[in-house]
């Protein structure tokens, strides 16, 4: 064997490693195998000056080490004790988690790593019963992070960089017959680190599978599918190459024993697409090996500056995706891959950008067998040198140029027969340099029929399309119209002019959001240049942790950047998914969900009656795999369904009917009628069982109200503590205090919410919030006295130092009925009434806005829960609101609750015209509003929520807080994107909340909503 570079110079070396094997392609063989995973020796060592001596060798005794398993990483292993339980929060027996997103955890000065370099030492035992003479074996680690050294009974075998790329070497000379110990350090941090600065946790081990493979006289090293689909004559061309002689089987199309090398066409093949992901299942068979092949026709091109597979354009309804699991990490089975795919198939997501490295690869297989269209992306991201000003970034040092080309080829070269795989990313946030072009122009010449994508250089040279993160939807309609600000070259800006566009990252899930989606799938419908996006993220990568302390210790949460005792970290900027760590989808999937729908509907009115217009955005299937129904409701009660019977809509084609009287004609009933038109899957497709909604429409229809029987007002009553008015008491400043049986904490004016990621993000609100001191109102009665019929309380609310505020006037009137009304006029006074907010920092004043406009009060804690008529079944606000529908909701008050990683505002239900709060001793309250209002109901504080870090900390404080609000300010993406768009924002105005309280039994209440 050759000798090795000492370790020191290893970690610090611009060289990818030493010893490996030339990448190859991952295929399933019926060779031999030896499958390593499992529980293996483990020591950590805190620096690689504790390294232990002779680890390596046959005869070392490791009896006293521990186990930790493989596929693992060291810290996620060390968060429990030996027996799998939890230790307690921020203990780990092998360090501990560690979160950037920006900023390297340790001093910038490539290509050293610290010295302080936490190192793993790996020992596993394995049997061989025998060696065949002739025969060759390799050893294949799919995944270690970050540096790794490999011996087998004492060689060394070599090393390796490139943490989720897979490393091969050659173990024939060291591997014996019986006993074989295999023994692999592994360092924390390397040169190679440098290279690995992606937005997630820092965590170290041997996290993907370890195979000890033979290879016998005449197997195969690697192959090259080509299967291209020709859309003009339906036919497929078959190319396989492979480095040894071999034969093609795919026994569906008739081929049986094509040479490799040798072109083959074929009449009619079914292509592949992510709509319809068909694959033929063959064989490569040499002399030594058989390879199972899952071929997939298609052909991907740029046709006058649009993105086609097999002729047709596309569209991306994307994610990133990072592997993550809360307890594992990195490293994850195969059933949880199949669930993260099958749980995009069901919420009409079709793309996936592998952020930011290659995946495990058999979730390239799910994505070949389920259907998504995939962005391959490079194990490559320098970030943390952006904030020095891009100083000795390795993208620009030709130093680094063999490890960056070396991570690319072992990219493509392991997943180039993946049909799903459309495009090649060379990287993410990497800056700009010559490096990156040398790894766009190998991949080009390697493969040149997939596309090459790179978001970090704006002027574009070297890709085939243009890229962009968190483009606002002004600037993303210049791009469309080909029409954005020019760049200093002006040849790389013309080459550029004429590139598709995609969003590689917009719309930032964080917390409660992402809003503002449905404005740039508007866009992307209109332009056809706009070829959708990726939303990041698909999920917050929590750490599942519990308390240590209080009444509630044991309690689960989940941690985040900081919980760990980091000396940096980005707090929870790493929980910024569509699911939460336990894969629940968050309100943020839903609705994108709904907006992102390929069938798209809309309900009209029309001079001969109602249409329904349904554009068909799929871009290969038509509507025949869907069925359409209906239902009718009046007030959110049923009043008759059925099925449409539609023809097909062909793909990118649009369809109008006329809906006939057995759907127009309702059935005599007052109210608020609505019809609900739904596509649901007709069959089983994809994953998806039959049933599954695709996408829905509603439309409320116009009909003539019912007279209404006005109730008889009574008149305020004064006592010596206030007053009464009907079955409600009002202290002396006419405050209400109690209705019928139920005490309660005083409604009072409420402008505060607590802040959600996308408020407090750079371009968020709620810095401004808190400068108007709209967290901390203090209020005045300026006046209470009965008028009539009426109690009217004047009062206005201000914040220390600040002469803003909110003036209003409470009229209470009481009706015969036992209702009891609120007509609250609202209006600005002050700061708030010009409309500008404090000056911030010497920067001049800002247009003020409000995180929202309604009053709070508070009502008996204890187990409860609330039925409603409005808009549901889950949360909504002004900016996203798309999947929500008007109905009959039911849940109990922890249902209403979201709970984000960090708590937040969350919970609102809007348009509620009519609701029941029902607690368990029998008690009800009825509420109703004519014109809607936004309503939530928790059982702690706005500001119990603002101080909280984790869902541990929110405990119930015995009341119940109901907040009626007119309107909120739009949620945005301002945690890494743009705020909430102008028309979605909220500014000072005046504003009316009318509403009508009343206690009693259920049949009562309702026939009150009905009447009143």
């Amino acid at each position: 064997m050759t000798p090795r570079t000492p370790t020191s110079r290893q970690l610090a070396s611009f060289s990818p490693g030493e010893g490996r094997l030339t990448p190859r392609a991952s295929a399933r063989s019926d060779a031999r195998t030896i499958d390593l995973d499992g529980r293996w020796r483990f020591r950590l060592s805190p620096s690689v000056l504790e390294m232990t001596e002779g680890f390596q060798e046959s005869g070392f005794d490791d009896s006293v080490w521990d186990h930790v398993r493989v596929p693992g990483l060291w810290q996620m292993e060390g968060l429990r004790d030996e027996h799998g339980d939890l230790l307690n929060a921020g203990r780990g027996r092998f360090g501990l988690p560690a979160y950037t997103n920006v900023v390297y955890p340790f001093p910038v000065d490539p290509p050293h790593p610290p010295e302080d370099n936490p190192t793993g030492e790996y020992r596993r035992e394995f049997v061989l019963d025998s060696v065949a003479p002739g025969a060759r074996w390799v050893l294949r680690f799919e995944g270690v992070d970050s540096h790794f050294t490999v011996w087998l009974n004492g060689t060394e075998l070599g090393w390796a960089t490139g943490s989720r790329l897979p490393a091969e070497f050659d173990a024939t000379e060291a591997l014996r017959a019986g006993r074989n110990v295999l023994a692999v350090r592994v360092h924390q941090f390397s040169a190679g680190s440098y290279l690995e600065d992606q937005d997630m946790w820092w965590l170290s081990g041997i996290f993907r599978s370890v195979r000890l493979i033979e290879r016998p006289a005449g197997a195969i090293g690697d192959h090259f599918v080509h299967a291209d689909f020709d859309h003009r004559t339906g036919e497929g061309l078959l190319l396989v190459e492979c480095d040894v002689p071999a034969v093609v089987d795919l026994p569906e199309l008739g081929i049986t024993g094509l040479p490799a090398g040798e072109r083959h066409r074929i009449a009619h093949v079914e292509p592949w697409t992510a709509e319809t992901p068909r694959l033929y299942a063959g064989t490569l068979r040499s002399e030594g090996e058989t390879l199972t092949l899952a071929v997939g026709f298609r052909t991907v091109r740029i046709v006058d500056g649009t993105i086609t597979v097999n002729g047709s354009p596309i569209r991306f309804r994307g994610v990133n995706r990072h592997e993550w699991h809360p307890e594992t990490g990195r490293t994850l089975d195969l059933e949880t891959m199949r669930a993260d795919v099958v749980l995009m198939k069901r919420h009409n997501i079709n793309a996936v950008r592998t952020s930011h490295y290659p995946p495990d690869s058999r979730f390239l297989d799910l994505c070949d067998e389920y259907g998504l269209w995939v962005i391959d992306e490079c194990d490559l991201e320098t970030h943390g040198f952006g904030a020095l000003g891009w100083k000795n970034n390795p993208s620009a040092d030709v130093r680094w140029r063999d490890a960056c080309v070396d991570r690319v080829q072992r990219m493509v070269e392991r997943d180039k027969n993946h049909p799903s795989v459309v495009m090649w990313s060379m990287g993410n946030e990497a800056g700009e340099g010559d490096n990156i072009r040398a790894m766009a122009e190998w991949t080009r010449r390697r493969d040149p029929d997939r596309l090459v994508h790179y978001e970090g250089d704006y002027d574009s040279p070297y890709v085939d399309v243009y890229s962009r993160m968190y483009a606002s939807p002004d600037e993303v309609a210049l791009i469309g119209m080909h029409a954005e600000p020019r760049t200093a070259d002006a040849a790389a800006d013309s080459h550029r002019r004429r590139l598709p566009f995609i969003l590689c990252e917009y719309a930032h899930a964080m917390g409660n959001g992402p809003g503002g989606l449905s404005e740039y799938e508007e866009l992307f419908d209109r332009y056809p240049r706009l070829h959708g996006g990726f939303v990041w993220e698909w999920i917050d990568h929590g750490i599942l942790q519990k308390t240590t302390e209080g009444p509630d210790a044991g309690r689960p949460f989940y941690a985040y950047g900081g919980d760990f005792g980091e000396t940096v970290h980005d707090g929870n900027f790493i929980a910024d998914g569509l699911v939460f760590p336990d894969r629940t989808p968050s309100p943020g999937l839903i609705e994108y969900k709904a907006v992102i729908a390929p069938v798209r509907m809309r309900l009209e009115h029309a001079s001969n009656g109602l249409t329904l217009r349904i554009r068909n955005g799929f871009d290969f299937l038509d509507t025949s795999l869907l069925a359409f129904d209906w239902r009718l409701e009046a007030d959110g009660v049923p009043l008759a369904d059925g099925v449409l019977d539609l023809p097909p809509v062909p793909a990118r084609a649009s369809h109008e009917v006329l809906l006939d009287e057995t759907v127009t004609t309702a059935p005599q009933a007052g109210g608020e009628q609505a019809l609900t038109v739904r596509a649901v899957l007709a069959k089983d497709y994809g994953g998806v069982p039959a049933g599954h909604e695709i996408a829905f429409t509603q439309l409320i229809l116009t009909t003539p109200e019912e007279p209404r029987r006005e109730p008889v007002a009574l008149r305020p009553q004064r006592t010596a503590g206030g007053w009464t008015l009907g079955e409600a008491t009002f202290n002396a400043l006419g405050a209400l205090v109690q209705l019928g049986d139920l005490a309660l904490v005083s409604p009072r004016l409420d402008l505060w919410r607590a802040p959600t990621d996308n408020d407090r993000g750079g371009n968020g609100q709620a810095r401004v919030w808190r400068e108007l001191g709209l967290n901390r109102l203090v209020h005045r009665t300026v006046g209470c006295a009965a008028h009539g019929e009426q109690l009217v309380v004047d009062t206005v609310s201000r914040a220390a130092g600040q002469d803003g505020g909110i003036q209003g006037r409470w009229t209470w009137t009481a009706y015969d009925s036992d209702a009891l009304e609120l007509k609250l006029d609202l209006t600005p006074v002050g700061q708030l009434d010009t409309g500008l907010g404090g000056p911030r920092h010497g920067a001049g004043p800002r247009s003020a806005t409000l995180p929202k406009l309604g009053i709070r009060l508070g009502l008996p804690g204890g187990a409860a829960s609330l039925d409603w008529y409005g808009y549901g079944p889950g949360e909504s606000y002004r900016d996203s609101r798309r999947a929500a529908r008007l109905g009959r909701f039911h849940a109990t008050v922890e249902e209403l609750q979201t709970p984000y990683v960090r708590p937040q505002e969350n919970g609102n239900r809007s348009g509620v015209r009519e609701a029941a709060i029902r607690w368990a001793d029998g008690q009800v309250l009825h509420l109703s509003a004519p014109t809607g209002v936004d309503l939530s109901l928790r059982p702690w504080t706005a500001e119990a929520m603002d101080a909280a870090r984790h869902t541990s900390d929110l405990v119930p404080d015995g009341t119940l807080w109901l907040t009626l609000d007119t309107a909120h300010h739009g949620l945005g993406s301002a945690s890494c994107g743009p705020d909430a768009l102008p028309q979605h924002r909220l500014h000072p105005h005046s504003a009316t909340l009318t509403v009508r309280l009343r206690t009693g039994d259920a049949e009562g209440g309702r026939a009150s909503a009905a009447r009143n």
